[in-house]
């Protein structure tokens, strides 16, 4: 059974860097996509971005606004986001998400199978 364990979030001033991990244990793994969400206090899950587990495409969601990069690391089962110049409203829980279907609905939560436990990200102006 695959687990997925996220880190690095924490406080940062506004403007500022973070660069979140997630790392996946388990016997084997092999995704279709790796994806980020987040979730604001007394909001829904949203979609941050996805990229491909073979191969290089990326999604990212429309407020990313090319602050944020997502990579992997297929050889750590490591899942990346680099978050810059970020902002108070990017204050929320992030989670990563595994999914084994070929699907274009990469950007629905429903579409992923595995979900890690999330980290806070809290950004201060």
């Amino acid at each position: 059974q695959v687990q997925l364990v996220e880190s690095g979030g924490g406080l940062v001033q506004a403007g500022g860097p973070l660069r979140l991990s997630c790392a996946a244990s388990g016997r084997t793994f092999s995704p279709y996509v790796m994806g980020w969400f987040r979730q604001a206090p007394g909001k829904e899950r949203e979609f941050v971005a996805t990229i491909r587990w073979s191969g290089d495409r990326t999604y990212y969601a429309d407020f990313v606004q090319g602050r944020f990069t997502i990579s992997r690391d297929n050889a750590k089962r490591t899942t990346y986001l680099q978050m810059n110049s970020l902002k108070p409203e990017d204050t929320a829980v992030y989670y990563c998400a595994a999914s084994y279907t070929v699907t274009t609905r990469l950007r629905q939560a429903g579409t992923y199978d595995c979900w890690g436990q999330g980290t806070q990200v809290t950004v201060s102006s």
